[in-house]
């Protein structure tokens, strides 16, 4: 998040686009309740009528997989009618005059068709946010779960740009993280192009820090390959060994099928986790972690605040800490890891080597933690990014276009699946599977569908159906309901049984490599 949690409860206006915020992130859902109680002024756009609907004043039903034509129209008008803010764009980003043609493709009679809603609605909602000033826009995983996901980003905050809404309190493009620590992981490095603190692996300068401070030489120039592009080697053989890492890819990965036929290829397979899974059945070797609850460090939430975890209860049995685990692992291939805690591994390492951590040591991490970037000690951490300069110098206005989803509708498949997560379960159950009283709520898988796709199939509410796409088969219960737009089937993957991720589409996004989990072309019907 460019902002803080705490600008919440100040704001005027929060846009909220692809996010099912109640049920994927109640606590922030509770945030944004409170600021319009408090007289925010709440727009919601999403497919389906989520919860969070009822605290809005506008719902902007669009289509799944027409987020940039949205944004691209809503755009248009700004700029048609002289409603951005010019005088931050002209002096704060660079890219306008290719922005503005772009965009001006996208009148709201054109991008209308696409959304499947009116002009007039686009012209309305581009009027409403750029009456208030500063509005918050936040955004999750209806956002980014498309072959087109780096580009919806992009949009969201070409948007903000132009309404002058970023490096002010209140303002700003806000992704609610999709876990706990999520941002953490990311921060750390655990991504293929990045040291930690987002330094680049195609840096020399980078390369030679951290060849000098691990002692080795020659660090790899090219950034890695991304989790897809992982798992499908190992399936053609050409990676041979494959280590997981709090992960349970036999049930998050899209066509579950295909995944399993991969896990089965590896000749070596490591599975390190706090639970058995669906994916330790496939593991040569399973190394037992301790919970976050049985380990100190730190956590870093989805307003970059790093926090401290400290142990409440030992580790069961063999379980260690995952750091341990990994430096035993180091010293048995001949490499010795001097520091021996989280305190150790955080000072000495993550703040020593990361600049944008710098001034985070944990000794300071008391109380309410801190903000990155905080480059010294003396320094409170930051509440919001790009106060008076962008990294880059200048804001970087970029022209995308709209593309749809990878599979759409047809004959034979005439209905969209678009996923997500409900309140009483996360991810694949792996911790919350073992709560009786959350089994209790939810028990099963269901599809969620509208009464007018019900009707004319005969479905009735309760009745267990067929959704069948071009990957496989599941039979679930049908749940029948308002917050379904015809032409939509929604589901979860927290159960194995009736899992959507048997139907899903096995394709990504170029750039990052995330799935299109929010869209695929399937059919419902009733069983024979």
């Amino acid at each position: 998040m460019t902002n803080s949690f705490a600008d919440f409860g100040k704001a005027k206006m929060i846009f909220v686009i692809g996010s099912n915020m109640t049920e994927a992130h109640p606590v922030a859902a509770t945030f944004v309740k409170d600021a319009v109680l408090a007289g925010a002024r709440l727009i919601v756009a999403d497919p389906r009528r989520t919860p969070l609907v009822d605290f809005a004043e506008r719902h902007v039903q669009h289509k799944v997989g027409s987020d940039v034509a949205l944004l691209n129209s809503i755009m248009y008008v700004l700029i048609s009618e002289n409603l951005y803010n010019k005088d931050y764009v002209d002096s704060r980003c660079s890219g306008f005059k290719e922005l503005k043609a772009k965009v001006m493709e996208y009148p709201p009679e054109k991008a209308a068709k696409i959304c499947g809603i009116t002009a007039d609605a686009i012209h309305d909602l581009a009027r409403e946010l750029a009456s208030v000033k500063p509005a918050m826009l936040m955004y999750t995983l209806g956002i980014t779960e498309h072959t087109c996901g780096v580009n919806n980003v992009l949009s969201c905050a070409n948007l903000q740009m132009l309404l002058g809404n970023v490096g002010v309190e209140c303002g700003g493009v806000n992704p609610i993280r999709g876990q706990n620590n999520v941002q953490g992981a990311c921060d750390m490095g655990a991504l293929p192009n990045v040291f930690h603190g987002y330094q680049r692996v195609d840096n020399p300068e980078n390369r030679t820090k951290f060849e000098k401070a691990w002692n080795v030489k020659d660090l790899p120039a090219k950034p890695g390959l991304m989790l897809p592009q992982m798992v499908e080697a190992v399936g053609e053989g050409k990676i041979k060994g494959f280590y997981i890492f709090g992960e349970n890819l036999a049930n998050t990965e899209p066509d579950i099928r295909h995944v399993e036929h991969c896990l089965k290829s590896a000749e070596f397979l490591v599975c390190q986790d706090i639970f058995p899974t669906e994916t330790t059945k496939f593991a040569h070797v399973i190394l037992p972690a301790a919970a976050w609850s049985e380990n100190d460090g730190t956590f870093t939430s989805s307003e970059r605040r790093v926090n401290r975890v400290r142990t409440a209860h030992p580790a069961p049995g063999d379980a260690k800490p995952n750091w341990w685990i990994f430096k035993e692992i180091a010293k048995r291939m001949g490499h010795v890891w001097t520091s021996n805690s989280a305190r150790e591994i955080w000072d000495n390492e993550i703040a020593a080597f990361g600049p944008s951590m710098a001034g985070i040591k944990y000794a300071r991490l008391e109380n309410d933690g801190l903000q990155w970037p905080c480059p010294n000690e003396d320094h409170p951490g930051t509440f919001f990014l790009h106060k008076d300069r962008f990294a880059s110098g200048l804001g970087k206005l970029v022209p995308v276009e709209w593309t749809p989803p990878a599979e759409v509708p047809d004959d034979e498949y005439p209905l969209v699946l678009s996923t997500g997560r409900r309140l009483y379960h996360y991810h694949t159950r792996t911790m919350t599977g073992r709560s009786g009283g959350l089994n209790d709520l939810l028990r099963e898988e269901r599809a969620d569908i509208s009464a007018e796709d019900a009707n004319a199939r005969g479905i009735e509410h309760g009745e267990m159906i067929s959704v069948r796409s071009r990957r496989g088969e599941v039979v679930v219960r049908a749940n029948v309901t308002d917050m379904i737009p015809p032409g939509l089937v929604w589901m979860a993957f927290h159960f194995r049984e009736g899992n959507a991720n048997w139907l899903t589409n096995p394709v990504y996004d170029p750039t990052c490599q995330t799935a299109e989990y929010k869209a695929c072309a399937v059919q419902i019907g009733k069983l024979t």
